[in-house]
């Protein structure tokens, strides 16, 4: 856990103190505290949830303890704010709108993958997912690579349409592929 996150909560913590030696403390105590839990035996579903979130509570118990040790109304250096105001113990990804947003939108395309042809979805499969090359595609499927482009493109569309049916984009305007189409024509 801790070669995978240090860095990243380091960076978001510097962020935040603009100090390097004091954001190297508090990660290190984040994670002590974290390590604690477990060996306590506390059940961590998402160890980087509740890295950040002790991160966040040691920022506010730092920051509290900086403005108690200042005398109050002599505060008028901009750079004796050590720490900024963040409502958030992480990154906005982890944020459960933003989460339960983003899984609402992978459901969506998943289901609409689903539903496109076996042919175009094996090779939008292979080319989105797996990495491989229009070319590659082309040899693993025994079909042309202009095929696999075009079969690409038409699972691409289905799911940008699909995207903006769950965005709300108004019924019956111009779907990207319509607006697609009039730019090429020109109009």
């Amino acid at each position: 856990m801790f070669e995978r996150y240090y860095r990243e909560l380091l960076n978001f913590l510097a962020h935040r103190v603009r100090d390097r030696d004091t954001a190297a403390d508090l990660a290190q105590e984040s994670f002590a505290r974290v390590y604690a839990a477990e060996r306590s035996g506390t059940a961590i579903r998402d160890p980087r949830a509740l890295l950040y979130r002790t991160a966040r509570n040691l920022l506010t118990d730092e920051y509290r303890r900086s403005n108690a040790r200042e005398p109050s109304g002599i505060d008028d250096e901009p750079d004796s704010a050590l720490f900024e105001a963040d409502e958030h113990a992480g990154p906005d990804a982890l944020e459960p709108e933003t989460r339960f947003s983003a899984r609402q939108r992978f459901e969506a395309v998943a289901m609409i993958v689903d539903k496109l042809p076996p042919r175009c979805r094996e090779a939008f499969i292979l080319v989105k997912f797996d990495g491989l090359t229009h070319a590659e595609t082309a040899e693993r499927m025994g079909i042309a690579v202009k095929t696999v482009e075009m079969q690409v493109q038409i699972a691409l569309e289905a799911c940008w349409e699909g995207l903006e049916a769950l965005d709300g984009d108004p019924v019956g305007g111009p779907s990207r592929k319509g607006r697609a189409k009039k730019e090429k024509q020109g109009k």
